[in-house]
């Protein structure tokens, strides 16, 4: 029969495979924890990148109408300037 220290040294290394065991599962638990997180950081820095190239975009595309919406203005006032002096069309010859 095994002495009792020898049961203790058995008891201790066992309980040291164990532990050794549990740490290299936590390990790998937590990196593929942080695999996670840094995949979520991207698509969050993705997302913020999208809308804010969808706010330019909106302020280009309000720009662009705010700039048709004068043109046309002009336009219609120029047409009324001509009708009222009367325009002179000539014909080609």
């Amino acid at each position: 029969m095994a002495s009792r220290t020898e049961r203790f040294k058995t008891a201790a290394v066992k309980a040291a495979r164990t532990a050794r065991k549990w740490a290299e599962t936590a390990a790998r638990e937590a990196d593929r924890l942080l695999k996670e997180a840094q995949k979520r950081a991207k698509s969050e820095q993705r997302q913020q990148r999208i809308k804010a190239a969808l706010r330019r975009t909106g302020k280009v595309l309000k720009a662009a109408g705010r700039a048709a919406i004068v043109a046309g203005i002009a336009a219609g006032i120029a047409s009324a300037r001509a009708d009222k002096r009367g325009r002179k069309v000539r014909k080609k010859r």
